[in-house]
Protein backbone atom coordinates (compact mmCIF):
# COMPACT_ATOMS: atom_id res chain seq x y z
CA UNK A 1 0.00 0.00 0.00
CA UNK A 2 1.37 3.67 -1.04
CA UNK A 3 0.69 6.27 1.59
CA UNK A 4 0.58 10.00 1.61
CA UNK A 5 0.21 12.15 4.35
CA UNK A 6 -0.86 15.56 4.65
CA UNK A 7 -1.12 17.99 7.90
CA UNK A 8 -2.73 20.98 8.00
CA UNK A 9 -2.37 23.45 11.23
CA UNK A 10 -0.18 20.40 13.08
CA UNK A 11 3.32 18.72 12.93
CA UNK A 12 2.65 15.87 13.83
CA UNK A 13 5.99 13.15 15.31
CA UNK A 14 6.62 9.67 13.33
CA UNK A 15 4.81 7.21 16.07
CA UNK A 16 1.74 9.04 14.64
CA UNK A 17 2.14 8.11 10.70
CA UNK A 18 3.64 4.81 11.68
CA UNK A 19 0.40 4.39 13.94
CA UNK A 20 -1.78 5.28 11.00
CA UNK A 21 0.56 2.78 8.88
CA UNK A 22 0.14 -0.24 10.80
CA UNK A 23 -3.67 0.16 10.92
CA UNK A 24 -4.47 1.10 7.39
CA UNK A 25 -2.06 -1.37 6.15
CA UNK A 26 -4.68 -3.97 7.35
CA UNK A 27 -7.48 -2.69 4.56
CA UNK A 28 -5.05 -4.27 2.11
CA UNK A 29 -6.00 -7.78 2.57
CA UNK A 30 -9.10 -6.66 0.54
CA UNK A 31 -8.07 -5.52 -2.60
CA UNK A 32 -6.33 -7.34 -5.05
CA UNK A 33 -4.10 -4.80 -6.30
CA UNK A 34 -2.30 -2.06 -5.10
CA UNK A 35 -4.15 0.74 -2.74
CA UNK A 36 -3.00 4.23 -2.26
CA UNK A 37 -4.13 6.16 0.93
CA UNK A 38 -3.84 9.56 1.56
CA UNK A 39 -4.08 10.65 4.92
CA UNK A 40 -4.71 14.29 6.22
CA UNK A 41 -4.50 15.36 9.69
CA UNK A 42 -5.32 18.25 10.98
CA UNK A 43 -6.73 20.20 14.46
CA UNK A 44 -9.88 22.25 14.26
CA UNK A 45 -11.66 23.47 17.26
CA UNK A 46 -9.33 21.75 19.85
CA UNK A 47 -10.34 18.33 17.71
CA UNK A 48 -8.24 16.17 16.83
CA UNK A 49 -9.26 15.47 12.97
CA UNK A 50 -8.28 12.34 10.35
CA UNK A 51 -9.24 12.12 6.74
CA UNK A 52 -8.54 9.14 4.67
CA UNK A 53 -8.97 8.28 1.54
CA UNK A 54 -7.94 4.74 -0.16
CA UNK A 55 -8.03 4.35 -3.89
CA UNK A 56 -8.04 0.55 -4.79
CA UNK A 57 -9.78 -1.25 -7.63
CA UNK A 58 -11.16 1.91 -9.52
CA UNK A 59 -13.12 2.52 -6.43
CA UNK A 60 -12.81 5.31 -3.27
CA UNK A 61 -13.18 5.16 -0.09
CA UNK A 62 -13.20 7.86 2.31
CA UNK A 63 -13.93 8.26 6.01
CA UNK A 64 -13.29 11.81 8.70
CA UNK A 65 -13.33 11.21 11.70
CA UNK A 66 -13.19 13.86 14.84
CA UNK A 67 -12.03 12.90 18.29
CA UNK A 68 -9.95 14.72 20.81
CA UNK A 69 -7.26 12.30 20.82
CA UNK A 70 -5.26 11.66 17.18
CA UNK A 71 -4.99 8.04 17.34
CA UNK A 72 -8.77 7.09 18.33
CA UNK A 73 -9.61 9.08 15.14
CA UNK A 74 -7.06 6.88 12.88
CA UNK A 75 -8.83 3.71 14.44
CA UNK A 76 -12.28 4.94 13.87
CA UNK A 77 -11.40 6.36 10.52
CA UNK A 78 -10.66 2.48 9.92
CA UNK A 79 -13.41 0.99 11.15
CA UNK A 80 -15.89 2.96 9.32
CA UNK A 81 -14.34 2.04 5.95
CA UNK A 82 -13.75 -1.40 7.16
CA UNK A 83 -17.87 -0.88 8.20
CA UNK A 84 -18.69 0.81 4.19
CA UNK A 85 -16.62 -2.02 2.66
CA UNK A 86 -18.33 -5.26 4.51
CA UNK A 87 -21.60 -3.35 3.65
CA UNK A 88 -21.39 -3.20 0.35
CA UNK A 89 -19.60 -6.58 -0.32
CA UNK A 90 -21.66 -7.82 -2.80
CA UNK A 91 -21.89 -4.44 -5.14
CA UNK A 92 -17.62 -4.72 -4.54
CA UNK A 93 -17.29 -8.56 -5.26
CA UNK A 94 -15.95 -8.19 -8.15
CA UNK A 95 -13.51 -5.01 -7.37
CA UNK A 96 -11.79 -6.49 -3.85
CA UNK A 97 -10.25 -9.81 -3.78
CA UNK A 98 -12.47 -12.99 -3.51
CA UNK A 99 -11.62 -14.39 -0.11
CA UNK A 100 -11.20 -10.69 1.55
CA UNK A 101 -14.34 -10.84 3.42
CA UNK A 102 -14.14 -13.78 5.14
CA UNK A 103 -13.75 -14.00 8.51
CA UNK A 104 -10.52 -15.03 10.24
CA UNK A 105 -9.95 -14.61 13.84
CA UNK A 106 -7.01 -12.17 13.94
CA UNK A 107 -8.69 -10.24 11.35
CA UNK A 108 -11.35 -9.53 13.56
CA UNK A 109 -11.36 -5.34 14.14
CA UNK A 110 -15.07 -4.74 15.39
CA UNK A 111 -18.17 -6.77 17.78
CA UNK A 112 -20.22 -4.84 15.64
CA UNK A 113 -22.58 -6.82 13.42
CA UNK A 114 -22.38 -6.91 9.55
CA UNK A 115 -25.54 -4.69 8.85
CA UNK A 116 -28.17 -6.30 6.39
CA UNK A 117 -27.49 -5.15 2.58
CA UNK A 118 -30.22 -2.62 0.97
CA UNK A 119 -30.38 -2.78 -2.67
CA UNK A 120 -29.51 1.01 -4.39
CA UNK A 121 -33.46 1.89 -4.62
CA UNK A 122 -34.31 5.03 -7.11
CA UNK A 123 -37.87 5.83 -5.40
CA UNK A 124 -38.15 9.28 -7.92
CA UNK A 125 -37.16 10.23 -11.24
CA UNK A 126 -36.78 13.87 -12.42
CA UNK A 127 -36.39 15.07 -16.43
CA UNK A 128 -35.47 18.45 -17.46
CA UNK A 129 -34.10 20.10 -20.03
CA UNK A 130 -30.71 21.81 -18.98
CA UNK A 131 -30.54 25.14 -19.74
CA UNK A 132 -27.48 26.78 -21.03
CA UNK A 133 -26.11 29.16 -18.37
CA UNK A 134 -23.49 30.80 -16.38
CA UNK A 135 -22.18 29.56 -13.11
CA UNK A 136 -22.99 32.47 -11.15
CA UNK A 137 -26.59 32.05 -12.63
CA UNK A 138 -26.95 28.10 -11.42
CA UNK A 139 -25.31 29.41 -8.19
CA UNK A 140 -28.37 31.78 -8.16
CA UNK A 141 -30.90 29.26 -9.55
CA UNK A 142 -29.92 26.57 -6.92
CA UNK A 143 -30.52 29.09 -4.04
CA UNK A 144 -33.86 30.08 -5.58
CA UNK A 145 -34.88 26.37 -5.23
CA UNK A 146 -33.22 26.17 -2.06
CA UNK A 147 -31.73 22.90 -3.24
CA UNK A 148 -27.75 21.82 -1.85
CA UNK A 149 -26.88 21.08 -5.65
CA UNK A 150 -27.60 21.88 -9.44
CA UNK A 151 -26.50 20.46 -12.59
CA UNK A 152 -26.82 22.76 -15.95
CA UNK A 153 -25.05 23.13 -18.80
CA UNK A 154 -21.60 24.97 -18.36
CA UNK A 155 -21.70 28.45 -21.00
CA UNK A 156 -18.03 28.72 -19.96
CA UNK A 157 -16.93 25.04 -21.17
CA UNK A 158 -19.34 25.20 -24.14
CA UNK A 159 -22.07 23.61 -22.77
CA UNK A 160 -20.32 21.03 -20.81
CA UNK A 161 -22.54 19.10 -18.02
CA UNK A 162 -21.81 20.34 -14.95
CA UNK A 163 -22.73 20.78 -11.29
CA UNK A 164 -22.44 23.55 -8.76
CA UNK A 165 -23.33 22.48 -4.89
CA UNK A 166 -23.31 23.94 -1.77
CA UNK A 167 -20.19 23.00 0.67
CA UNK A 168 -20.44 22.31 4.56
CA UNK A 169 -18.08 25.65 4.56
CA UNK A 170 -20.62 28.18 3.19
CA UNK A 171 -18.70 28.14 -0.05
CA UNK A 172 -19.64 26.47 -3.04
CA UNK A 173 -18.52 23.81 -5.29
CA UNK A 174 -18.49 22.92 -9.37
CA UNK A 175 -18.06 19.69 -10.24
CA UNK A 176 -16.97 19.57 -14.50
CA UNK A 177 -16.31 16.92 -16.45
CA UNK A 178 -12.69 16.50 -16.88
CA UNK A 179 -12.50 15.70 -20.66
Amino acid sequence: MNFHYAEKKVSLPDNVHAYAEKKVTKLQRYFRDEADALVAFSVEKNRNKVEITVHAANTYFRASESTSDMFASIDACVSTIERQIRKNKTRLAKRIRQDALVREPDAISSFVPDEPEDPFQIVRVKRFNMKLMTREEAILQMNLLEHSFFAFRDEEADGAFAVVYRRNDGGYGLIEDAE
